[in-house]
């Protein structure tokens, strides 16, 4: 099957679901791809006793396409996007980076997104013009839609206009930009000129707002706008970033990774350096992946467990303690499940029963060394090997076994 299916009516049993609201132990009904108000009569029982039910997250900012492009390695820290772009143009050039560029986009924007749900993200907003490969039915995660972009009040030649952008988005649908991204005087003037173009509004989501001061924090606040926080990528171009502890207190803060280009390998490596940092905890990290960007995001259906969501989960084994440390403390390759709209994607080899129940053909592979099942529409072999940790086993026997032939036969 090569398309994602939801026929299965499923009852998720014995464990744990766990929100930024808190745990519960009532079992999860999941029925034609959404969480239901009840029990279905005849649906699949799972026992995941043990174990810790998720929502599945949602990256508030990504450039999907240059996820497999390498990573400038000099330069920073540079004052502002403004002069990390122009270092990037003189990186886009050297040989590695151009045949990375040169492979084609839809290829690329596929691998962003596999990238993303390996680590527990199912659902993405992508911060670029769109692709018709975006509107494949298999594409590995969701996307945000219906919105309005621009890409940063200092580079008006790429993307949408500003001032245009912004009136022809609805009051009710996210307007997102690149907004203060640096440490300099240039930074720091982008709100005010934000707000004196009538582009400062409650829809209004400033991604990096690195040079942010006081004042103007609580200028986003009052506005009712939002900032997507992508603290890693901040870090590795401008030497800091924002301090996200009164934004987050507003619930006007969302978490995103940006790309591997700048930022950490992936939404779930960026929970985690958040919590090792000590900048926010574990549940307050979580409400950045799910029920905080859901609504900054406009997205109802998603960050949440109530009946109605969309049934995008990450499940994982329950290390005890602080439930949401058991998500925000690990790593992709210890997730045990990544479902979206009820079917699994991603996952280790004992829920085989549950691809098999679904309809959904799964393939071996192995995730950081880890033996896991990938649904075999996601495992076509130019994207696999556009993914460092993650290998199909047949491929690997293959070459183990090629590699034994030609030592029998010699030089």
């Amino acid at each position: 099957m090569d398309v994602l299916q939801a026929a299965l009516d499923v009852s998720l049993c014995r464990a744990a679901t766990v929100t930024p609201a808190g745990t519960s132990r009532v079992p999860l009904p999941i029925r034609a791809g959404r969480i239901g108000a009840s029990l279905a009569a005849r649906a699949w029982r799972i026992d995941l006793r043990d174990h810790l039910i998720f929502p599945g997250l949602l990256n508030a900012h990504e450039h999907l396409h240059v996820n497999a492009v390498p990573p400038l390695r000099h330069g920073a820290p540079f004052p502002n996007s403004y002069a990390w772009i122009e270092a990037f143009q003189a990186h886009f050039a050297e040989p590695a980076v151009a045949a990375a560029l040169q492979l084609p986009k839809a290829l690329r924007l596929r691998h962003g997104a596999l990238k993303n749900l390996l680590a527990g993200v199912t659902c993405v907003a992508h911060h670029d013009p769109w692709h018709a490969a975006l509107d494949a039915l298999d594409f590995p995660v969701a996307l945000l839609r219906d919105y309005g972009w621009s890409y940063a009040p200092g580079w008006p030649g790429y993307g949408p206009p500003l001032q245009e952008s912004f009136a022809a988005t609805p009051a009710d649908r996210p307007w997102l930009i690149h907004l203060a991204e640096g440490t300099d005087a240039t930074a720091q003037a982008e709100l005010a000129q934000l707000d004196q173009l009538g582009c400062l509004a409650a829809n209004s989501v400033l991604v990096h707002g690195v040079g942010l001061r006081e004042r103007d924090v609580e200028r986003v606040i009052a506005a009712g706008a939002a900032v997507v926080w992508c603290p890693t990528s901040n870090h590795a171009l401008l030497g800091r970033t924002l301090d996200p502890r009164r934004l987050h207190a507003a619930g006007r803060l969302a978490l995103g990774s940006d790309s591997r280009l700048s930022g950490a390998r992936d939404l779930l490596d960026e929970m985690h350096g958040v919590v090792e940092c000590g900048e926010l905890g574990p549940v307050q990290v979580l409400e950045l992946a799910t029920s905080a960007a859901a609504r900054i995001l406009r997205l109802p259906a998603r960050g949440s467990l109530a009946p109605g969501a969309r049934a995008d989960l990450v499940i994982v084994a329950d290390r005890g303690g602080e439930a949401a440390a058991s998500l925000a403390g690990i790593r992709r390759g210890d997730l045990r499940a990544v479902v979206r709209d009820g079917v699994p994607r991603i996952a280790d080899p004992d829920f085989a029963d549950w691809f098999a129940a679904a309809g959904v053909d799964a393939v071996p592979v192995t995730l950081d060394g880890k033996p896991k099942l990938l649904a075999a529409a996601l495992a076509e072999p130019a994207l696999l090997a556009l993914e460092p940790g993650l290998e199909r086993v047949a491929a690997r026997s293959e070459r183990v076994r090629d590699a034994a032939a030609e030592a029998r036969c010699g030089p």
